[in-house]
């Protein structure tokens, strides 16, 4: 069995969760996400625990079993408490400001500056010129946002210079060697 399959998923207090017809809803005071899981895995919905099952042992089943419980799961935690990827920018002129409710403007270096609208479910904030959150109830949106901004221009190896997250560390390399 599936270790991370076979663990039940606590629903917390203020969320409802459906059933019905291989989608799995997920409602609650920030929002509502539903997922398809996929054939030969089935999900209960209990009082307080949702536990997620599979008909047979085959390779693909054993595998589709602990995606799907991580997938019911990510959607509990991001309808409870919502997911957010902080990114900093590192680089001289480089800056982020909000435009508007939900589009960022970037200046990268570029002759030009960049310009990112937010995918509906996601909020961006600056709090500082260097600084980026960007939040959401869909931790899978929520990071692909995350990684299609920093994808402009992400850290280069020499002096740094870029967008990464927050936690990440740049691997540096030295320059050329003076004769």
């Amino acid at each position: 069995m599936s270790r991370v399959g076979k663990a039940p998923i606590t629903i917390p207090a203020g969320l409802s969760v459906e059933v019905s017809a291989g989608v799995v809803k997920v409602s609650g005071n920030q929002g509502e996400l539903s997922q398809e899981i996929p054939e030969g895995i089935e999900v209960q919905v209990e009082e307080s625990e949702i536990t997620v099952t599979r008909n047979d042992d085959s390779r693909q089943q054993r595998s589709l079993h602990g995606l799907a419980r991580a997938l019911v799961n990510n959607m509990v935690e991001g309808v409870s408490n919502g997911y957010m990827k902080e990114l900093t920018i590192v680089g001289v002129g480089y800056r982020a400001q909000a435009k508007g409710n939900n589009a960022l403007e970037l200046a990268l270096g570029f002759s030009h500056s960049v310009s990112v609208e937010a995918p509906e479910g996601i909020t961006f904030e600056v709090p500082e010129p260097t600084i980026i959150k960007v939040s959401g109830i869909d931790k899978q949106l929520v990071g692909q946002v995350a990684a299609d901004i920093r994808a402009l221009k992400k850290p280069e190896p020499y002096k740094g210079k870029g967008i990464r997250y927050v936690d990440e560390h740049v691997i540096r390399k030295a320059g050329k060697a003076a004769k």
